[in-house]
């Protein structure tokens, strides 16, 4: 097996109950990240890693294979490393093969373009990357933080603030996408590796869903950007 997309969708969300079937713009949200992948060309089989039932009900209705996660690896302090880790083994047993690339995406972050997916893929391996995350580039964002009774800039020096347009580029981690080799996941317990590529993605594909208020600014974007009709791969 070539590249198998994974998506952790465990229950038990406290933020929005029930977040990742909650109903956005008509479809269940995990329905969304699984429908994305079964559309992506290099992507050969698409799975869900849940502890719950009603979870894998909706997997499985719109075409990806469940794994059951375990109870030790399904509550609130479980890393979503620990769930891919389990989830590569599970699927190593189910089908007598490593997959050779993991493409991990989040059932919550469902802004992703036609194409997005593929082309992230792509760069992967163009790049010989032994991971990639989307990216979001953070134009005019002022960062501040408060270190004990006073706040300190972060990204930026307020007692010279200069140009916007002559600082740094600097770019959000927005969740959508992440590729790794499953020898990184085991060397690292992280998603990351040692040779890291990023794949780019508009500034409103940042958003994710996990308030009820979310729903509705994901819904804007997603009929905005004609998102909202699911495609097929046929």
């Amino acid at each position: 097996m070539r590249t198998a997309a994974i998506i952790p969708a465990r229950g038990g969300s406290k933020g929005l109950k029930n977040k990742n079937i909650h109903p956005v713009a008509g479809l269940p949200l995990l329905a969304w990240s699984v429908l994305q992948a079964i559309e992506a060309v290099h992507v050969d089989l698409v799975f869900v890693t849940t502890d719950d039932p009603a979870i894998a009900e909706v997997a499985v209705r719109y075409g990806a294979e469940v794994i059951d996660r375990p109870g030790e690896i399904s509550g609130d302090k479980a890393t979503s490393e620990a769930a891919l880790q389990h989830a590569i083994g599970v699927i190593t047993e189910r089908y007598g093969a490593e997959p050779e690339t993991v493409v991990f995406l989040q059932a919550t972050s469902p802004l992703r373009l036609p194409g997005d997916i593929d082309r992230a893929i792509e760069r992967f391996h163009l790049e010989k990357a032994d991971s990639l995350i989307s990216v979001t580039r953070a134009d005019d964002l002022t960062l501040w933080e408060q270190r004990e009774k006073s706040w300190n800039s972060v990204n930026f020096d307020y007692r010279n603030r200069g140009m916007r347009q002559d600082r740094p580029a600097q770019y959000i981690e927005n969740g959508s996408i992440y590729l790794f080799t499953p020898a990184v996941l085991r060397r690292f317990d992280n998603r990351i590796g040692e040779k890291l590529s990023v794949y780019p993605m508009e500034f409103w594909q940042t958003w994710e869903i996990d308030t009820i208020e979310e729903v509705e600014l994901v819904e804007f974007f997603m009929k905005k950007k004609g998102l909202d009709q699911p495609v097929s791969r046929s």
